[in-house]
């Protein structure tokens, strides 16, 4: 029977002990080029995006005439070509793979300025288009989760997972190229926001810091299955709230309050919140005695 993970060798204590420096670069040299084969090169993967990102969005752009905008269209078209290919080592399969990509970006391009837009309609600190599209982390995200989703659609593997990675060491959202994301998304702050492989998130949502759209089971036995919830259109989250399960739908114009931890669906136009009891009291010189237990 095939092993589950064929890389994986896992050492003896005493071989472990008896490993010396030469037998330990001996092994990791034969496993780094072994089991890696078939992967992309994450720093080429991440030039790739940076570079997609800052055409489509930089302010150096406005200095190039559109002759040179073409060419390094071209040149971005080439460099992802290049990445794929060390992927999947199939020419035609590359060339089909570049052309839907591309084929694609100026809708998603559209698709990301109804999500600026969105931002600055909603964020009162936002004071511009431009200024979401180059300052906010929130929007990066959402750029980053829209190419990689397309890539994810078109079947390529490891490759989306690893840009949406690229973008959850930069922004601390954490959205997986499977999901299933709506027009005019909404992130504010985003620090947190974890978005799972099988949400689905309609239209005119928005989430803030510290939310999570996860799964009730992480069994390995349920990754066919979906796992994490449906939110529908013109839905709020609010910070640090948890929604989790395949089953649980969030109805349309709901607002989730800050904190509330939800495992089952709610009705259309519903308020949920989660009511926490707050003491004060005045600092007396006699104030009652605390009784701790350590």
């Amino acid at each position: 029977m095939e092993k589950d993970f064929p890389c994986v060798e896992p050492l003896q204590k005493d071989k472990r002990k008896e490993m010396n420096q030469t037998d330990f670069i001996t092994a990791v040299f034969k496993r780094n080029t072994t089991c890696f084969r078939g992967f992309p090169d994450k720093q080429i993967a991440e030039d790739f995006i940076d570079e997609l990102f800052f055409f489509l969005f930089g302010t150096h752009e406005k200095k190039l005439g559109q002759d040179k905008l073409e060419q390094q269209y071209e040149s971005i078209k080439s460099t992802f070509s290049a990445l794929l290919y060390e992927l999947i080592k199939d020419e035609a399969l590359v060339k089909q793979h570049t052309r839907s990509l591309f084929d694609a970006i100026p809708s998603i391009y559209q698709h990301l300025l109804l999500d600026a837009e969105a931002i600055v309609k909603f964020d009162p600190a936002a004071q511009s288009i431009e200024e979401v599209l180059v300052a906010y982390p929130g929007f990066y995200a959402t750029a980053i989760y829209r190419i990689s989703h397309q890539l994810h659609e078109q079947g390529i593997r490891t490759l989306p997972r690893l840009l949406s990675e690229y973008a959850h060491s930069k922004t601390g959202i954490d959205i997986h190229p499977g999901a299933q994301i709506g027009d005019s998304f909404f992130i504010d702050h985003g620090t947190g926001i974890v978005v799972g492989e099988t949400a689905v998130i309609g239209n005119n949502v928005k989430i803030y810091q510290g939310v999570t759209l996860g799964a009730l089971n992480v069994a390995k036995s349920a990754a066919s299955t979906k796992r994490h919830p449906t939110i529908e259109d013109n839905v709020i989250i609010y910070s640090g709230a948890t929604i989790l399960g395949g089953d649980t739908i969030i109805g349309h114009d709901c607002i989730i309050g800050g904190n509330v931890w939800l495992t089952y669906s709610v009705p259309p136009f519903s308020v949920v919140y989660h009511k926490s009891e707050i003491q004060v009291r005045d600092k007396n010189p006699l104030p009652e005695a605390l009784n701790f237990v350590i």
